[in-house]
C-alpha cells in the first residue's frame, strides 16, 4: 500500500491555485501562490536550486553528470512515415488510456522542474497532433517562476503554420524542425507521404515569429540526400536559423546499415571545399551539436555527431515516453514506468527516489555504433512514443488478457532465418561412450585424460543398455529437425510455417582434461557436509561440467512471422532427446542449459548477430 504523501513534498493550501484556471499568454506569476492543478513544490529547496544554477542530486548520475534538459514525449502518432523513424509496416498503437493524461505530463514536468530541470522539450510521434497542445504548453509555461527557462519542440512542421503564432503566444521559445530534403519528389520518397510545401511554409512563419532560436533537422543518409548539403548550407546566407546535420542512426525497423552513415567530419569537409572560411563556434556546456559558422551568413551549421563521435560525457538529458516511462540514453532500452507509479498514488517523494534510481544506472557512454541493441530498443518514433517496453507488455493476449494468436495477415512475406545453439554438460563416462559408438570420427574427438574410476557390472549393464537405443547424436539430430516442424504443434500460439531448410548439428566438446576423480569428489562432499563449505558442489559442478554436447539448429523459410522458435525448439528436443538415451549412463549428472537464439535475419525488427 502507498503510504500517504510526505509532509515534505507538500505546502500548505492557500499556495494552491484552483485546478481549471486557464494560464494566458507568457509566463504566469502569482508568487508563492503559482502552482500547476494542485502540485504543490518544496519551495526552499527550489529556491536554493535556482540561486545555485544547479540540480538536485537525484539528478546527478555516477559520473557527475548534471541533468537539466527534459524531452517529453506527447504522442505516438504522426502524419508521416519516414522509414528511419518507423518500420516499414507500422508500429503497434497502444491504447488511449495508456498515454499519460496533461495532469499527469505537467505533475512530472514541474516535479523536474523543482529539481533543477531548465528546458523542456515536447516531441512525438508527432507532438502537433496531439489534442490540446496550446493549453499544454501553457500550463508549463506557468513553471517559469520555479526555474523552467526554455520549453522547445521538434516537429516536421506539416500542420505546424497556423497553429504557431498560439503556440509561441502561450509560451514556446524553441522550434526544430525536420527537413531531410529540398527536393519534393524525394520528401515523399522518404517520408512516404506528401507535405514538401507545408514544411517550408511553416519554416517561414517560424522564422518571422519572436522565437529565440529556429533549428532545421537534417539526417542525412548516404547515396540518398547527402549530395544536398551544400543546398542546405545555401540557405543559411540569408535566413537566420541553423542547419543541424544528424548522422542516420540505428533503431528497430529502420533497417540501419554503417555504409549508410555518412560522419560529420566527412559533410564538414565537403562543406569547407565549398566555404574555406567556415569558423568554428565554441561549443557550449552539453551542446549536442558542434557549431559552425561561415563569414556573411546570416545563420550557422552544427554537426550531430551521435555515431562517429558521441557526445555522451557531457550529456544532460532525459526523455519521458509518451506511456510515462522515464529513458536515460536514447540509446538504452531500459526503462522505468512512472505513470504506473503515479496512477499507484505515489507521493513525489517516492517518484523522485526512481527518478534518481534511474539516473544512477545510467551508463557512461552508449555501446559503439555496431552494438547499439536496436532488438529491444524501441523504434525512434516510440522512442518519443507509446510503445511498451519490452517484457512489459505481452503480445500473445488479447485487450482482456486472454491467450490471442498475433495477426500477421497484413505483414508482408520476407525470407526468415534463425539459428540457435545449447549445450547439455555431461560426465566423462557418457562423453567416451559417445565418442566410441561414433568410430568413425573418434579420430576427431578431443582426447581427454581419464579419471580413476572402477567398471561395475551394473554400469556395463547401463552402457549396453543406452548403446541399445542407436547412436545417440544421429537419434538427436533426426528429433531436433522432427521436433521443429511440429512447433506449432507445441507451442499453442506459434504459427504454422512452411519451413524451407532446416539443419541440426551436434558436436562434443571437451572443457577439462582432468576432471575430478570419483575419490576426490567424494572426498569434498564429507568436507563439505562438515565444515559447512561450498567446495563439494564446486567440485561435483566441476566434475559434471568438463565435457558438453553443443546442438546447433538453422532453420529457414519465407514467411509473415520469424522462425526462432522453430530454432529453439529444434536445439530443445535435441539435447532432451540426448539426455533420454544418456539417462541410463548420467541420469544424475546431465545439465541442460545456455539455450539461446544466436543469429536472426528477416523482418521488421531487423536483424541481430549475438556475440558467443
Amino acid at each position: 500500500m502507498i503510504p500517504p504523501r510526505s509532509k515534505a513534498f507538500a505546502l500548505p493550501a492557500q499556495r494552491t491555485l484552483v485546478q481549471g484556471r486557464k494560464p494566458t499568454g507568457g509566463p504566469v506569476a502569482h508568487g508563492l501562490k503559482t502552482t500547476v492543478v494542485g502540485h504543490a513544490f518544496p519551495i526552499p529547496l527550489e529556491r536554493q536550486l535556482r540561486a545555485k544554477g544547479s540540480v538536485s542530486p537525484f539528478l546527478v548520475d555516477t559520473f557527475k553528470r548534471h541533468h537539466d534538459y527534459l524531452r517529453i514525449s506527447l504522442t505516438e502518432k504522426c502524419n508521416l512515415r519516414c522509414f528511419y523513424c518507423m518500420p516499414a509496416d507500422g508500429v503497434e498503437l497502444s491504447p488511449k488510456e495508456h498515454i499519460l493524461s496533461d495532469d499527469e505530463i505537467v505533475r512530472l514536468a514541474s516535479l523536474f522542474v523543482q529539481n533543477g530541470v531548465r528546458k523542456i522539450r515536447l516531441t512525438g510521434g508527432e507532438p502537433t497532433v496531439r489534442k490540446g497542445l496550446p493549453n499544454l504548453i501553457a500550463r508549463l509555461n506557468a513553471l517559469r517562476p520555479h526555474g523552467l527557462q526554455a520549453i522547445g519542440m521538434t516537429t516536421n512542421g506539416i500542420a505546424l503554420h497556423r497553429r504557431l503564432p498560439e503556440l509561441v503566444q502561450n509560451g514556446l521559445t524553441h522550434l526544430n524542425i525536420s527537413l531531410d530534403t529540398l527536393d519534393p519528389f524525394k520528401f515523399e520518397i522518404m517520408t512516404r507521404r506528401i507535405g514538401h510545401e507545408a514544411v517550408l511554409r511553416s519554416l517561414e512563419v517560424a522564422l518571422a515569429s519572436p522565437l529565440q532560436s529556429v533549428k532545421v533537422n537534417v539526417v542525412v543518409i548516404k547515396d540518398l540526400n547527402d549530395s544536398e548539403i551544400l543546398d542546405f548550407v545555401e540557405m543559411t546566407r540569408e535566413k537566420a536559423f541553423s542547419i543541424r546535420f544528424i548522422e542516420f542512426m540505428p533503431f528497430t525497423g529502420n533497417k540501419w546499415d554503417k555504409q549508410k552513415m555518412v560522419p560529420s567530419s566527412e559533410l564538414l569537409s565537403r562543406i569547407a571545399s565549398r566555404h574555406p572560411t567556415i569558423t568554428k563556434v565554441p561549443d557550449e556546456l552539453n551542446d549536442t551539436a558542434r557549431n559552425y559558422f561561415i563569414p556573411g551568413h546570416k545563420g550557422s551549421l552544427g554537426f550531430i555527431s551521435s555515431m562517429s563521435d558521441h557526445f555522451c560525457g557531457s550529456c544532460n538529458r532525459l526523455r519521458l515516453t509518451a506511456d510515462g516511462k522515464i529513458k536515460v540514453c536514447l540509446f538504452d532500452p531500459k526503462e522505468i514506468s512512472l505513470r504506473d507509479l503515479i496512477r499507484g498514488g505515489a507521493t513525489d517523494g517516492e517518484l523522485l527516489q526512481t527518478i534518481g534510481l534511474a539516473v544512477h544506472g545510467k551508463q557512461e557512454k552508449h555501446a559503439g555504433m555496431e552494438d547499439i541493441d536496436t532488438v529491444t530498443n524501441r523504434p525512434m518514433i516510440l522512442i518519443g512514443g507509446t510503445h511498451d517496453a519490452p517484457g512489459s507488455r505481452l503480445t500473445h493476449v488479447d485487450q482482456s488478457g486472454r491467450p490471442a494468436m498475433v495477426d500477421v495477415g497484413a505483414k508482408p512475406s520476407t525470407e526468415r532465418t534463425a539459428t540457435a545453439r545449447g549445450r547439455i554438460y555431461v560426465p566423462k563416462v557418457a562423453y567416451d561412450l559417445i565418442a566410441q559408438a561414433s568410430s568413425t570420427q573418434a579420430q576427431e574427438r578431443p582426447v581427454i585424460a581419464a579419471a580413476p574410476s572402477s567398471q561395475s557390472p551394473m554400469m556395463d549393464h547401463a552402457k549396453a543398455k543406452s548403446l541399445g537405443k542407436g547412436d545417440v547424436l544421429t537419434v538427436a539430430q533426426l528429433a531436433a529437425i522432427m521436433g521443429c516442424k511440429r512447433t506449432s504443434d507445441l507451442i499453442p500460439l506459434c504459427h504454422p510455417l512452411q519451413l524451407s531448410h532446416v539443419a541440426v548439428e551436434l558436436r562434443l566438446e571437451a572443457h577439462s582434461d582432468s576432471p575430478p576423480s570419483d575419490a576426490e569428489t567424494t572426498k569434498a562432499c564429507s568436507a563439505g557436509e562438515t565444515l559447512g563449505t561450498t567446495k563439494s558442489h564446486t567440485l561435483i559442478c566441476d566434475r559434471r561440467r568438463w565435457a558438453s554436447i553443443m546442438c546447433l539448429a538453422t532453420v529457414k523459410c519465407e514467411g509473415k512471422t520469424g522462425v526462432e522458435m522453430e530454432a529453439l525448439t529444434a536445439v530443445s528436443v535435441g539435447l532432451l532427446t540426448v539426455w533420454d538415451m544418456l539417462k541410463a549412463v548420467a541420469g544424475k549428472e546431465m545439465v541442460i542449459g545456455e539455450i539461446f537464439v544466436s543469429h536472426k535475419s528477416g523482418g521488421k525488427s531487423g536483424d541481430f548477430q549475438r556475440q558467443c
